[in-house]
């Protein structure tokens, strides 16, 4: 399958007025390059723009979803009339138990359920330079998933078939002395870590991921953050009791024999 790429938009009240049945534009240029559909991500920027502090303007910001979602279901695809173009939404978790208003939620799943094909549920980046430590704590994945879909037995499980859960290939290189900092790393990155400082590999039981710790040749102190076959295999069970799919970011960044997971 081949898919537009993801649109990072921020829509203004008039913008988010327009008639997407009748643009032709975009319908083009997926026939062109022949792609299945469209990934918006667009959530977070409308919650750095206000957008969905305003109850009018986050109704007409979901209508706006619903709209590209049934213009897109109108369109059939030219090596098959029987399937139509699909619409990928992307969402952010919650990192609360209590939903904020900017927060995506169950009843914003329900709501968008029949005009997008599949949510890709961002379940990663808990960590950050200034706050080091796992990346995707599984804990949290299953509160998030919980938060979005009640309960594994009494859940909407019609609409977990639509979550794609979000699963990391890439890793994060704390430094956690000398001030903070560091940041992503990809396969590449982490290998040449092993090499150089033949690390002992460590399991943090509380987020099921491995890390580890080194120096760096100014003898500042790092915490290595990366998944492992342990670690994806886990994840994914979280996802399979669910009934949920996933969603990889991103699967170049990973090591060759993840793909053995999949």
């Amino acid at each position: 399958m081949k898919w537009c790429l993801s649109a990072n938009v921020g829509f203004w009240e008039d913008e988010l007025d327009m008639d997407l049945a009748s643009s032709s534009i975009w319908k083009k240029m997926l026939a062109e390059m022949e792609y299945d559909g469209i990934v918006l991500e667009s959530w977070s920027r409308w919650a750095g723009y206000g957008v969905l502090y305003d109850p009018d303007m986050r109704n007409k910001a979901l209508h706006f979803i619903k709209q590209l979602g049934q213009a897109l279901h109108a369109v059939s695809l030219e090596r098959n009339s029987k399937q139509h173009l699909q619409l990928v939404y992307v969402i952010g978790p919650p990192y609360s138990e209590k939903l904020q208003e900017h927060d995506f939620g169950p009843e914003d799943l329900k709501s968008l359920s029949d005009s997008v094909d599949g949510f890709s549920l961002m379940t990663y980046d808990v960590s950050n330079p200034q706050h080091p430590g796992p990346n995707a704590p599984l804990k949290w994945i299953h509160s998030t998933l919980q938060l979005l879909l009640g309960t594994p037995s009494n859940g909407p499980q019609s609409l977990a078939c639509k979550i794609f859960v979000g699963i990391n290939f890439y890793g994060n290189d704390f430094i956690l002395s000398e001030g903070l900092g560091g940041g992503a790393i990809t396969g590449r990155d982490y290998l040449s870590l092993l090499e150089q400082h033949r690390p002992l590999l460590q399991w943090e039981e509380n987020s099921a991921e491995h890390f580890f710790l080194y120096s760096d040749n100014k003898h500042v102190r790092h915490a290595v953050f990366y998944p492992s076959l342990m670690s994806i295999s886990m994840r994914l069970e979280e996802a399979r009791s669910w009934g949920a799919g996933i969603a990889i970011w991103e699967i170049g960044q990973g090591l060759d024999y993840f793909f053995d997971l999949l």
